[in-house]
């Protein structure tokens, strides 16, 4: 790690959600099956992006696999 940067972020599992599960839900109404896949892929990949830190990710994908 270079001089100044910040400790790699560490992914958070507390509940911190608020209103996200019912507009991600109401983003899905009307969809069928195959459309509701498409957003979530396309959202999953927005939102890796914005992230941008592979380890919290790779932290993220790890736990979501393990819990499917």
């Amino acid at each position: 790690m270079t001089k100044g940067a910040s400790m790699p972020a560490k992914l958070n599992t507390e509940p911190n959600i608020g209103e996200f599960y019912e507009r991600l839900i109401e983003m899905h109404r009307g969809l069928v099956d195959e459309q509701s896949q498409a957003v979530n892929a396309r959202l999953i990949l927005l939102l890796a992006n914005h992230i941008g830190d592979l380890d919290v990710l790779t932290e993220a994908m790890a736990r979501a696999r393990s819990d499917a």
